[in-house]
C-alpha cells in the first residue's frame, strides 16, 4: 500500500495548479492536501479548501485573508487561513510537509521555492522563472537541503523521461530537443503581428493556460525561458538545445544520441500527465488523460522557429550566455512588457522591442543572494516602466 504523502500546492487556483488538485482528487489513498495557496480568485480557492480541507490556506494580504476567512466559516471551519509571502515560504517548508507544487507564475515564485528546496522536499517545478530568475540560487538551494527537484513543464518534463536515469551516463547525449507548438501567432507575418490583440494571443490552439504564459507563447518569450530552464535543469548550453516548431503539441521533446537514435516522449497535450509522473516518481499513476490516438493522427510536423518574427526566443539565448542576472533583467522586462500588453498599452511587437532595451539599459551583475535579485528585479521593471510609458 502506499504511503500517503502530504502535498502544498503553491499557484492552487492556476491552471497548473488546478490540474494538479484533479490529479490528487484521484489518489486519495495516496496523497492529503495540506496547503493551497492562491492570489487573486479568492472565490475558486475557497472552493477547493472545501473539497480538499487544507490545513493552511494562503493569501497575498490581509484583506484578502478576512474575506477567504469568512467565505471558510461553513465551507472548511478548520483550514488556517495565511498571509504574505512569508506564509508561502512557511508552508512550503512544513516539517510535515512531502511534496511542492511550486505553480506560481512569475518571479513571485522564487522565495517559496527556494524555502522548499532548502527544506528538502520533493519540488515539483511547474514555475520556470524560479531557474531563469535565480538559476544559480535554485539549484545550490536544491543541492544544499538534499531536494529531490522534477520539473513539471510538459517540455522539461519530457527531456527527464528520455534521457538516461543516472547523471554520469549521458556521454551519448549529442543534443535536446525542445519542442514549441509556434502559439496562435505561428502562421503571421511580421505586418499582422504588429496588429496582434490580447485576444489573439491568448487564444492557444493547444493548451488551456493563463493569460501571460499564453502570450509568452504566442512571443514564442515562453520557448526562449524554458531553453534557460533546460540550460540549468540538465546542465546544458543554449548550443546544445535545438528548438523546433511542432504545432500539433504531440511530441513535447526529445533527445538526440550519438548512435543516430532519437527519444521523444508523446502523448496528449494535457498538463495532469506530467504532474503525475512527478507526483508518483518514479512510479505511473493514472492522470485522466485520454489515451493518445494514433488513428487519428493525420501529420506530425516540424519546422525551424523564425528568429526575425519572433525575437525573443533568440534574446533568451543570448541573456543566458551573458550570465550573471541577465535572464532575471529579461524576464522583469517581459513581465512588464506583458501586463501593459494585456491592458492594451502597448502592442504585441513592442513587448521584444521593451526586452530588448531593458537588456542594454540595465547592467547584469553577479548573483550574490535573493535580495540582491530581487533588487536588481525591480531595477529593471522600473526601466521597462519607462520605455512602456513612452509608448503610450
Amino acid at each position: 500500500m502506499a504511503t500517503l504523502r502530504r502535498v502544498t500546492v503553491l499557484g492552487a487556483t492556476g491552471s497548473v495548479g488546478c490540474s494538479t488538485l484533479d490529479v490528487i482528487s484521484r489518489h486519495p489513498e495516496r496523497y492529503q492536501v495540506l496547503a493551497l495557496s492562491g492570489h487573486s480568485n479568492l472565490t475558486r480557492l475557497a472552493q477547493q479548501c472545501a473539497t480538499h480541507r487544507p490545513v493552511y490556506a494562503v493569501v497575498p494580504d490581509q484583506q484578502a485573508a478576512i474575506q477567504l476567512t469568512a467565505a471558510l466559516s461553513l465551507l472548511s471551519p478548520h483550514t488556517e487561513v495565511l498571509a504574505g509571502p512569508e506564509a508561502l515560504q512557511r508552508v512550503a517548508a512544513l516539517p510535515e510537509c512531502d511534496i511542492v507544487m511550486a505553480a506560481i507564475v512569475g518571479a513571485a515564485g522564487l522565495a517559496p521555492t527556494l524555502a522548499a528546496a532548502q527544506a528538502g522536499k520533493t519540488l515539483l517545478l511547474a514555475n520556470k522563472e524560479s531557474l531563469v530568475v535565480g538559476g544559480a540560487l535554485l539549484m545550490q538551494a536544491v543541492r544544499a537541503g538534499g531536494a529531490t527537484l522534477l520539473p513539471i513543464d510538459s517540455e522539461h518534463n519530457a527531456i527527464f523521461q528520455c534521457l538516461p536515469a543516472a547523471t554520469d551516463d549521458r556521454a551519448g547525449v549529442t543534443s535536446v530537443l525542445l519542442t514549441a507548438s509556434g502559439g496562435p501567432c505561428r502562421t503571421l507575418s511580421a505586418a499582422e503581428l504588429q496588429a496582434v490583440t490580447p485576444e489573439q494571443a491568448c487564444a492557444h490552439p493547444n493548451w488551456s493556460m493563463g493569460r501571460k504564459i499564453s502570450v509568452d507563447s504566442a512571443t514564442l518569450m515562453n520557448k526562449g525561458l524554458e531553453l534557460i530552464e533546460a540550460c540549468w535543469l540538465f546542465d546544458l548550453r543554449p548550443s546544445d538545445i535545438e528548438v523546433v516548431v511542432h504545432p500539433q503539441s504531440v511530441i513535447h521533446s526529445m533527445v538526440r544520441y550519438a548512435d543516430g537514435s532519437v527519444l521523444a516522449q508523446l502523448g496528449e497535450p494535457d498538463m495532469r500527465t506530467p504532474i503525475a509522473y512527478g507526483l508518483a516518481w518514479p512510479e505511473r499513476i493514472d492522470a485522466g488523460v485520454q489515451p493518445l490516438d494514433f488513428s487519428t493522427l493525420q501529420a506530425l510536423t516540424f519546422e525551424a522557429p523564425d528568429m526575425d518574427r519572433f525575437p525573443c526566443l533568440r534574446l533568451a539565448a543570448e541573456a543566458f550566455e551573458a550570465g550573471e542576472t541577465a535572464p532575471a533583467i529579461l524576464n522583469a522586462a517581459n513581465e512588464e512588457a506583458v501586463a501593459a500588453f494585456l491592458e492594451h498599452r502597448i502592442g504585441f511587437m513592442d513587448i521584444p522591442r521593451i526586452n530588448a532595451a531593458v537588456l542594454d539599459q540595465v547592467a547584469a551583475v553577479a548573483v550574490r543572494d535573493l535580495p540582491s535579485l530581487l533588487a536588481m528585479d525591480e531595477q529593471a521593471r522600473q526601466s521597462a516602466r519607462t520605455l512602456i510609458n513612452a509608448v503610450e
